[in-house]
């Protein structure tokens, strides 16, 4: 039996290798074929005792990693066999000296960078944050390297269900927070919607089922709904003799529940459930009139609504995407987005920047991506900021909605949204951001912090007498342009270096004090300062004083425990749960995750808990634990975007957590209610509340405008179950338009 378990594991080896093949599009001479047949070997034999945590061979990871890297991403030879090789240094006797001389240079840098990414860093708090920041400085040497990854990544997302719950919401959250920005910066939005979609079905199960159910339910509607709007604009362009396809694209489940969440809907109210994607085959120079010829078609036979029109053709994205979007009113009333792109644009948005390079000419190699890539090295080569910090303005730039501004030339640049005067300049030159103290902003004289709409014009103005201070943070952001503020003001601060070296010591002198490394770290942290420059600086500056070293060093309340008071602002109820229900458990969940204190568990204070106000779980509702020394389990419900950051910098400091229900513990929770005003409203809905459900109302605000009544009310309730039934039977009064939960609770 076990003779021909393995003879089937060895044929659905070699059908997954000749997959490889098959999808690889790119150049394939006869030496090209005969290295990845050499890497594939390679990589077979060095794997040969290896399985994965599902039970299956261990080479199908590298293989299905190499045929997303050739088939979804269009990589071609060095990155195929970088892709089946990129575990073996790490997890082989392979050496990667050995790997150089057998394939060469390129593909020995690549899993070079693929196995740093894997280095975790030698400070336990922040390692995750390293470890994403080393992916980040991997763009500094080789795109390949990251694209590699994302494929990496993807394929380990497919396989997930083999993992422990904790490690799947680790890998769901790091994903979401990083990996997708990443992908979708990179073009690569096919990559970018299915990491996200896995994450989503990972970190909320329930709500990942309960969408793709009633997506299904609606997939005869749809597809009729489609056939019907397709008809007469297949019959239109073909009179225009153009070589075109029309598809109907689903979103995913994801993308839907992302809808209902900022627009605060049900599922039945989210009109754009589809897309319609309209490719026309057609030579690169008649793109722009064949597309607005498409759009002229389509709007001619469906009323547009022209507030939602997008020209990406004129302005592409900084990831090279190209399209028009626009909403039509279809048939019975219904709203549909169409995007018309040529079938170049329709490669690029799939397969992102490998279709992008295939693509680029000779007068465009510094357009688009490569302007963001080259900016992005830059920043990342000279970045000394905390990593956390880093990381968080760097990841909220690469998934931000974008403007495009020009420059009196009429050069243009592409920036976030809320971008201001400042990112602009600093976008430009370094320089010239730090002496920037406005701008001409279509020809009106506007201040630092004036915030841009897309098509501005922009003239820098500066003044040698302007230097960035701290409030300039507030006024910026982009990453770039805060990592130059940073660099800027510690070069100023280097001047009070001397100054207020021989305070310190003076201080140290008068309190008995051991001038050390130490006792400077000491101060340094305690104050939370970013190092020995803002330390010197400030001491310079009389901002800390001789009491203050004094209070460090014979304190009566710690800063730092004041700081993360400040940080850490939980509602001071603390909740018992379990983790697995056991003490034991708990106690090894917490040596897992980092406990080297050497505390027993009632020092370590673990069964007690911390309910987190950024989303106010409550018990049915799907959590995450989060434990640091010396503080309360943080409760957080998986979706919350504060969750989502904190496992992406912690991954290990996640544990297992479920609720344990205690009678007469209640939990806060908030509700919105919109209704049309009428006599007796108030009356009907806290009789709801407090007779037929008896609960205990903590809050209630009331706006009425022009007849409707928009109500946000807290309450007191002990389980996802009971508010669930309270917001159907509000639902069931008349007035009530809309009952909707909100997390977010002052």
């Amino acid at each position: 039996m076990q003779t021909e378990v393995l003879e089937q594991e060895r044929l659905e080896i070699l059908r997954r290798y000749r997959r490889l093949i098959e999808v690889w599009h790119t150049r394939k001479t006869t030496q090209d074929r005969w290295m990845v047949r050499k890497a594939f070997r390679l990589a077979a034999d060095a794997h040969k005792d290896m399985r994965r945590k599902s039970g299956e061979p261990f080479i199908f990871h590298p293989l299905e990693v190499a045929i997303i890297a050739a088939g979804e991403i269009g990589l071609g030879r060095t990155s195929i066999i970088s892709a089946l090789l990129h575990d073996t240094v790490e997890d082989t006797d392979l050496a990667l000296e050995d790997i150089k001389g057998m394939f060469g240079e390129d593909v020995s840098r690549i899993i070079d960078g693929l196995t740093k990414i894997e280095d975790i860093s030698e400070t336990p708090a922040s390692s995750q944050s390293e470890t994403l920041k080393k992916i980040l400085l991997t763009l500094s040497d080789d795109v390949r390297v990251i694209l590699i990854k994302l494929a990496d990544r993807l394929h380990n997302l497919r396989t997930l269900e083999a993992m422990p719950r904790e490690k799947q919401v680790k890998i769901a959250s790091e994903t979401t927070y990083l990996y997708a920005p990443l992908a979708y910066r990179l073009g690569l939005y096919s990559m970018k919607s299915e990491l996200e979609e896995l994450s989503f079905k990972f970190s909320e199960p329930h709500l990942y089922r309960e969408i793709k159910e009633k997506l299904n339910d609606g997939a005869k509607a749809r597809q009729a709904y489609f056939s019907a709007f397709r008809k007469p604009v297949e019959k239109a362009l073909k009179k225009l003799k153009l070589n075109f396809t029309i598809e109907c694209k689903t979103k995913t489940a994801y993308s839907i529940w992302q809808r209902m969440v900022q627009d605060e809907i049900p599922f039945e109210e989210v009109y754009d459930v589809f897309n319609v994607d309209v490719v026309i085959d057609t030579e690169k120079e008649n793109e722009p009139v064949a597309c607005w010829s498409a759009y002229s078609v389509i709007t001619t036979l469906y009323r547009p609504n022209n507030k939602t029109l997008r020209d990406f053709i004129s302005a592409p994205k900084a990831n090279g995407y190209e399209s028009i979007h626009i909403t039509v009113m279809g048939q019975n009333g219904h709203w549909v987005d169409v995007h018309i792109r040529s079938r170049r644009m329709d490669e690029i948005a799939k397969k992102g920047y490998p279709a992008y390079l295939k693509y680029k000419t000779q007068d465009a190699s510094d357009a688009g991506l490569d302007k963001w890539l080259n900016k992005t090295k830059e920043l990342l080569r000279e970045s000394e900021e905390e990593t956390v910090s880093f990381i968080d303005d760097f990841t909220k730039n690469l998934f931000s909605d974008e403007i495009v501004i020009f420059t009196p030339k009429g050069d243009m640049i592409n920036l976030p949204l809320r971008a201001t005067v400042l990112d602009v300049a600093y976008a430009i030159h370094s320089d010239l951001g730090n002496h920037c103290i406005g701008a001409n902003v279509n020809h009106r004289l506007r201040p630092v912090d004036y915030e841009l709409k897309s098509g501005d014009q922009v003239e820098i103005i500066k003044s040698r007498v302007q230097q960035p201070n701290e409030d300039w943070f507030k006024y910026v952001s982009t990453a770039r342009a805060k990592s130059r503020i940073k660099i800027a003001i510690k070069t100023e601060r280097k001047k009070y270096r001397e100054e207020g070296r021989k305070l310190l010591e003076d201080y140290f002198r008068q309190l008995k004090i051991e001038n050390s490394k130490t006792n400077i770290n000491k101060l340094i942290e305690q104050k939370n300062l970013s190092g020995p420059v803002d330390l010197y600086y400030f001491l310079a500056k009389e901002q800390i004083s001789l009491k203050g070293v004094k209070e460090v060093f014979s304190p009566t309340e710690s800063a730092m425990s004041r700081l993360r008071n400040f940080r850490f602002p939980f509602i001071k109820q603390k909740v018992s749960l379990a983790a697995n229900n056991s003490q034991s458990q708990l106690t090894e969940n917490a040596k897992k995750t980092g406990n080297k204190t050497g505390k027993n568990l009632a020092e370590f204070s673990a069964l007690e808990y911390s309910v987190s106000k950024c989303c106010n779980p409550i018990p049915g509702d799907n959590v995450i634990g989060l434990l640091f020394p010396n503080e309360p389990i943080q409760i957080h419900k998986t979706g919350c975007d504060t969750a989502i950051r904190l496992m992406s910098h912690y991954g290990k400091n996640i544990v297992k957590a479920k609720w344990k229900q205690k009678e007469g513990v209640t939990f806060l929770a908030g509700l919105q209610v919109k209704a049309v005003d009428k006599q007796g409203l108030l009356r009907n809905i806290t009789n709801r509340i407090t007779d037929d459900f008896g609960l205990n109302i903590r809050s209630f605000n009331l706006e009425n405008i022009e007849g409707l009544v928009d109500i946000n009310l807290t309450l007191y309730v002990n389980s996802t179950e009971k508010l669930n039934k309270l917001i159907q039977g509000l639902k069931k009064i008349k007035e009530v338009l809309k009952v909707s939960r909100y997390n977010k609770i002052d």
